[in-house]
């Protein structure tokens, strides 16, 4: 299990590789923002995280890749020097390395150690049809491995009209962004996951191009939706959220409330092309009777959908009881070869595997001297992925295991 803490200008950095045991095999003083690994044992980290006075703005000043044994393989910093003077990569919350779709095992779609990598990044702009004061507003850009930036460069701001928001939302948004005095920046959408579609049987099977691999979907936590944009043309093709209230398309669902680590199951695993979403709770959404927040709850859950009807295909979070999950902030899900499925409740220090009938089989608390240390996001990682001679525990490969289905 590969997991990451997140960075602040007050603790360390570190990246853990663990065994289903709980034992540390490998370390990296690195953090993630996510971390993810690449097969062989290689790295995407990052080296610190923004801030002023001690106030984080969410960037990683350098994208770094770096072998199992700490050599630097390549790195990234060349994105936008945010009037500073110092260029950096403004890389938060996700990236991708194609042409893996979503930074996890899938079936023969290995990450291409020399190939691209999709950003999710930040800009800070004006924006007056989404509010006076300005904003942090979130980018999506491509780099190659010669650190040339490409021509596809997406800005949610210009999009304003397509996210769903009614007239209520819309004044809230611009009255207050979710404005931050000391920052004097508005992180009004605050977008926490991107990735790629992949190949998938809607797009596939059916030629639905809302669907098309290169798609990219999107989460925004404040603003509660999930999206998909367009890679060819930028525009929002698909959407569920903000409002999910009954007689909306996608109330089934549930309403979304501050959702993490959005993405479509990988083809070769079990669900491929419903897409799975770790639902965090506590507080989101613009337009309440109050402003912001218009949603709360008091739990997380785990949900997969069905893209096309948008009903509600599996859960998992109880609403009380040892099984509940909160983590109203952080937190994913990964799809397994098995059918089971492996969440990260961050805030909780907690990592869980259940089955399709939501039995709980495997539980991992990660503690420090205070409490719970707080996790990103984790990934469970092939054995097959690690160098010669890491596999210590004897873990048999995934890949084998997928063929003889």
């Amino acid at each position: 299990i590969l997991h990451s803490t997140p960075t602040t200008p007050m603790e360390a950095a570190l990246t853990s590789l663990l065994d289903m045991e709980g034992t540390v095999v490998h370390t990296w003083p690195f953090s993630g923002f996510p971390a993810v690994m690449l097969p062989g044992g290689a790295l995407l980290a990052s080296r610190s995280m923004r801030a002023v006075d001690l106030n984080l703005l969410q960037d990683t000043e350098e994208l770094i890749q770096i072998s199992w044994d700490g050599n630097p393989l390549w790195s990234f910093s060349g994105w936008d020097d945010d009037k500073t003077g110092e260029m950096m990569s403004r890389q938060h919350h996700d990236l991708q390395r194609a042409p893996n779709p979503v930074g996890y095992y899938a079936p023969g779609q290995n990450p291409d150690q020399a190939n691209t990598t999709l950003i999710l990044g930040h800009l800070t702009r004006a924006v007056p049809a989404v509010s006076s004061r300005r904003l942090t507003d979130d980018v999506i850009y491509q780099v190659a491995v010669d650190g040339r930036v490409g021509d596809f460069i997406w800005k949610a701001a210009d999009h304003v009209e397509e996210f769903g928001f009614d007239d209520s939302a819309r004044s809230d948004i611009k009255q207050d962004p979710r404005y931050d005095d000391e920052l004097a920046r508005g992180d009004w959408l605050h977008i926490n996951s991107m990735s790629l579609l992949g190949r998938n049987p809607w797009y596939e099977d059916h030629a639905d191009i809302r669907f098309a691999p290169e798609n990219i979907l999107i989460a925004s936590r404040e603003a509660s939706f999930l999206a998909i944009i367009s890679r060819e043309t930028g525009k929002v093709v698909w959407r569920l959220g903000p409002d999910l209230s009954a007689g909306q398309p996608g109330a089934g669902v549930g309403q979304l409330v501050g959702p993490h680590h959005v993405h479509m199951i990988p083809a070769g695993l079990p669900g491929a092309g419903n897409i799975l979403v770790f639902d965090n709770g506590g507080i989101s959404g613009y337009g309440g009777p109050g402003g912001y927040p218009r949603y709360t709850r008091a739990y997380s859950r785990v949900v997969e959908i069905d893209p096309r009807t948008l009903a509600k295909v599996w859960e998992y979070g109880p609403k009380s009881g040892v099984k509940m999950l909160f983590s109203p902030a952080l937190g994913s899900a990964q799809r397994l070869p098995s059918g089971n499925t492996f969440i990260t409740s961050g805030a909780e220090g907690r990592m869980l595997e259940v089955t399709p009938e939501g039995d709980m089989v495997w539980q991992h608390l990660v503690r420090g001297t205070y409490g719970p240390i707080n996790i990103y996001r984790a990934y469970r990682v092939p054995p097959e992925w690690l160098p010669p001679g890491a596999n210590i525990a004897g873990y048999p490969s995934w890949s084998k295991a997928c063929r003889g289905k």
